[in-house]
């Protein structure tokens, strides 16, 4: 797990010295060289098109995070295709390869969607990615006016066409020999939407570290019947999770007890890391809160942390909401001072080695056998093609989520049946796919 100084670990009481809350970032968090490189400086060849582009600027200097330009273009508010890209590019390998984009879009107001594609033969074969698909209701990971990095690899692609396809497993019927990229907005047909491409690059994928991807199994809320009905599930096959609490929670009616949550962490080696301090500010959500309020509950919820022995520098945001207090601070920055990393609830694409941006770790969240439809059914992880066949063939970090388990039938899409989620855990170690804690998987170089 990621580690701090020696006098952070030490102190376990509430007496003596004020406890120390520096932070230690975890060597996973460091950001992987490129192995490829297009950052869009003067002489780079790539252009704007679509019949949804109203105009472009392929050297705009007024704007950009890295060098001295960016690609910038703006949809013309009819939902139709905007695109930047580039042809006849010498052709390029992506085995082994993740996708890294780096781009913002200045209001997202009116933003519908974004899409990647490489292909071959003006597009008449290719793949493609659904990068971003933006949300009027849930947490987005692509924000307004911010410079968002986002990966992409094989355990994601979305599509194909031509002579590509995926197969029943979620294969891709090659991985190599594209010429053509193509990166691509739509807006909501209500309005336009401008857009800035700052880099694609392509980086080593998670299969360096982890050759058959790696799966961690993290709970919110910290019910008490993560110890009882989820503990002796995972401990059958070995298996550790990591569990972000609640301080305030802790030993109330559902919840587990301190004592329950060391055992946890120095018995059973699972990780005890932060979801928030109080139960209000939780049940509120960040974002209906002002940045003095954030930082009091993030402080005393770390402060709580080590007082109590618990090693996590990893917090998980309330509700997955990490855009902004109500004052207009962005959450995450504030997270930043407290914890190494901090886990969404965003789940369009899944999580990589080392993560695209620490501080909004991807995951997939209600995952339920709820016979009612709602949150994420178990077939989506379990199923043919589903998330443990595409990590274990294609390699990623899939971070699920859970909330309550319950004995028999769930009621509501964050409860899951002690069945239901033994069948995940069978369907885990049966496609032989490692589990680590969130820490553990950071602590790789």
């Amino acid at each position: 797990m990621a580690a701090g100084g020696a006098a952070y670990f030490a102190r376990r009481g509430g007496g003596g010295p004020a406890p120390d809350l520096s932070i230690t970032k975890p060597p996973g968090t460091a950001v992987r060289p490129a192995l490829w490189s297009e950052q869009f400086q003067p002489g780079h060849l790539w252009s704007a098109g679509g019949v949804g582009t109203a105009n472009a600027d392929p050297n705009d200097t007024s704007l950009h995070s890295r060098g001295t330009q960016s690609f910038a273009a703006t949809t013309t508010g009819t939902g139709e295709q905007s695109f930047v890209r580039r042809q006849s590019i010498p052709a390029f390998d992506l085995r082994g390869r993740t996708i890294r984009l780096v781009f913002r879009v200045d209001d997202t107001t009116h933003l519908n969607r974004i899409t990647f594609f490489v292909g071959n033969r003006d597009y008449g074969d290719y793949f493609y990615w659904n990068v971003h698909i933006h949300s009027a209701v849930d947490a987005n990971y692509v924000g307004p006016g911010e410079w968002v990095t986002v990966h992409l690899q094989w355990a994601d692609v979305a599509g194909a066409a031509g002579a590509f396809a995926i197969s029943a497993k979620g294969d891709p019927s090659t991985r190599s020999a594209f010429t053509e990229m193509s990166f691509e907005v739509f807006d909501d047909k209500k309005g336009p939407v401008t857009y800035h491409l700052q880099a694609v690059e392509l980086i080593e994928d998670t299969t360096k570290t982890f050759p058959h991807g790696v799966v961690s199994i993290t709970f919110d809320d910290s019910f008490q019947s993560v110890y009882d009905l989820a503990r002796p599930v995972m401990a059958e096959h070995r298996f550790t999770g990591t569990v972000y609490n609640i301080a305030e929670a802790a030993g109330t009616d559902r919840y587990m007890s301190v004592k329950r949550m060391q055992a946890l962490q120095d018995t059973w080696a699972w990780e005890m890391a932060g979801h928030a301090y109080s139960m209000d500010a939780h049940n509120t959500g960040y974002d209906q809160l002002s940045r003095h309020e954030v930082d009091t509950d993030l402080r005393k919820l770390r402060t709580w942390m080590v007082s109590r022995g618990f090693r996590s520098e990893n917090f998980a945001y309330p509700h997955g909401l990490f855009a902004a207090t109500k004052d207009g601070v962005p959450i995450d920055r504030i997270a930043g001072e407290y914890f190494a990393t901090a886990r969404s609830i965003v789940g369009e694409t899944t999580e990589t080695f080392p993560p695209a941006m620490p501080y909004r770790l991807k995951a997939l969240t209600g995952v339920t056998d709820d016979p009612r439809g709602d949150g994420n059914p178990v077939s989506v992880v379990t199923d043919l093609g589903g998330k443990l066949d595409r990590c274990a063939s294609s390699g990623d970090w899939l971070i699920l989520c859970f909330h309550q388990l319950v004995a028999k039938g769930p009621e509501e899409s964050t409860q899951v049946s002690q069945a239901g989620f033994a069948s995940v855990m069978k369907a885990i170690a049966d496609h032989g796919i490692p589990v680590a804690t969130v820490g553990e998987v950071l602590s790789h170089p």
